[in-house]
């Protein structure tokens, strides 16, 4: 059965929200953390987003592939550019990576077709 990576972000961020109730603190610091790592320096913004989906794939975190999938649609990543990634990850990673690299396109697309609409 695929994965619905739309559904897998809407659930996170609703007990993300949850989170930010009961540990405030430590949620605005993993914020702060998120923002201040990707934001653009020496590595523009899309390619550590693309750093961040390959961490997501050999790290087999369906959440991380969901958000970062995501981000990337939203900055204008094109399918090629995930692909290429995604092969660096299988070349790294070996199957089990090539198991969620294919997931981790699923995710683009499902997100892609999503902006599309």
């Amino acid at each position: 059965m695929p994965k619905d990576y739309v559904a897998i972000t809407r659930d996170i961020s609703a007990y993300s929200g949850e989170m930010r109730k009961i540990v405030p603190e430590t949620m605005q610091a993993f914020y702060g953390l998120s923002k201040s790592a990707s934001a653009a320096g020496h590595v523009d913004a899309k390619t550590k987003e693309l750093i961040a989906l390959a961490i997501g794939v050999t790290q087999r975190c369906d959440g991380c592939i969901g958000f970062h999938a995501k981000a990337l649609t939203q900055m204008g990543a094109t399918r090629e550019e995930v692909a290429e990634v995604l092969g660096m990850c299988v070349y790294m990673g070996g199957g089990p990576a090539l198991m969620y690299a294919a997931d981790a396109l699923r995710a683009f697309d499902q997100f892609a077709g999503v902006a599309a609409a």
